[in-house]
Order: structure tokens, then sequence, then C-alpha cells
């Protein structure tokens, strides 16, 4: 398994408007083949800024599989006009913790 890591930042005014598409657009995720999870964060100190954590079988599952699926594109449909930047990811394998 493999964590993948997005760091998002939001529009100033867009935080309500994205905290409600990544719910919607969180079955995109879920239904992926590879995906085993994902949960989302919001920054205290940076309210604008998100994380979203999802758990994939292989960087592969993302990064071919999802990256290049129809689910991807409505991903991006959906939260796109949030963005105030491109996301930041980076992958990561687990040590400590479940």
């Amino acid at each position: 398994m493999i964590l993948e890591l997005a760091e998002i930042d939001i529009l100033p005014g867009k935080e309500a408007d994205f905290e409600a598409v990544i719910g919607e657009a969180s079955r995109y995720f879920l239904g992926s083949p590879g995906c085993l999870g994902m949960k989302v964060t919001r920054s205290i100190e940076h309210p604008h800024r998100f994380r979203l954590l999802v758990r994939w079988a292989t960087v592969d599952d993302h990064m071919v599989g999802f990256r290049n699926s129809d689910a991807f594109l409505e991903w991006r449909k959906l939260a796109g006009p949030c963005f105030a930047k491109p996301p930041r990811v980076e992958h990561m394998t687990l040590i400590l913790g479940d």
C-alpha cells in the first residue's frame, strides 16, 4: 500500500464550495481500482489549505489507472475551479500507524 498526499490551496471564499465538492467527488476516488480509502483534512492555521490522503494499492493505481481515467477528469472538473494553484502531490510509504 502507498499513500498519496495532495496539499490543496483553495481560492479565498471558495472553502465551503470545496468542502461540498470533495464530498461529492470522493466517489470518483473510492470507485477507482486500487483505491483503498481516503481522508480529507483542513488546516486550522491556514484554513484555505486542505490535505487529501488517499490509500492506493500501488503508485500505478494512482498515476496510471486513476490519472488516466474519466473519474480523474470528473474530479478535476468539480474541484478545479476552487484551486488557487495546482495541488502538490507526493507518494509515501507507511512506516508506523494504521
